[in-house]
């Protein structure tokens, strides 16, 4: 199957088994991904396991199984072209989701009109739900020890100024138990991005 991108068309990778577990979500640029990486160059120990620099991204919708990944990419499409294209404001670093006991090293981002309202319509299409309020975030790094020791003895709270113009989303394939490293199954320009492509 082929989608169109800003970049033209494109093949769209098939799943590995009769079901994908598959999410949506902004593939962060490698620029970017790299700077985020290296902020967790003090927390090098066996209980946290940094992200990979090309599996940086921001979660719009969490994982569900797929049944039919050419239908998911088809809703997806059809909710990305009425959206414009807009800055995704990377501002702050530091342990979450609970300070007092840290799952995670993220870098959060601004919740803006833009990405709130998208992340809300691909939700709908997806028929995922979800009573958390929304707080887009990139994860550097999980940890699996003692977060409140490891964010004690190497503490992280840095503002940061990193910016980045969405013109997709992208449907992304988990990988199977065992392996590493999550697959982009498509790529949905946004609506500008999309006129763009079609452009003489």
């Amino acid at each position: 199957m082929t989608v169109t991108s800003a970049n033209g068309p494109e093949q769209v990778a098939a799943p590995l088994g009769p079901q994908a577990r598959v999410f949506v979500g902004l593939k962060i640029v490698p620029e970017i991904a790299i700077q985020l990486v290296q902020l967790t160059a003090a927390l090098q120990r066996p209980a946290v396991r940094p992200v990979a620099p090309a599996d940086i991204h921001v979660t719009l919708v969490p994982p569900w199984n797929e049944a039919s990944t050419p239908d998911a990419i088809e809703r997806l499409g059809r909710v990305a072209c009425r959206f414009h294209t807009f800055t995704l404001i990377i501002q702050h670093v530091g342990y979450g989701p609970q300070p007092r006991q840290p799952r995670l090293l993220w870098a959060d981002c601004a919740a803006s009109g833009e990405i709130t309202s998208l992340r809300a319509a691909l939700m709908q299409a997806c028929g995922q739900t979800d009573e958390r309020a929304f707080q887009p975030h990139v994860t550097l790094a999980r940890i699996r020890g003692d977060g409140r020791a490891i964010a004690r003895n190497h503490p992280i709270d840095q503002q940061l100024s990193l910016t980045q113009r969405i013109e997709s989303v992208e449907l992304f394939q988990s990988p199977p138990p065992g392996e590493n490293g999550y697959r982009v199954l498509a790529s949905l320009p946004l609506g500008e991005a999309a006129s763009s492509a079609l452009d003489p």
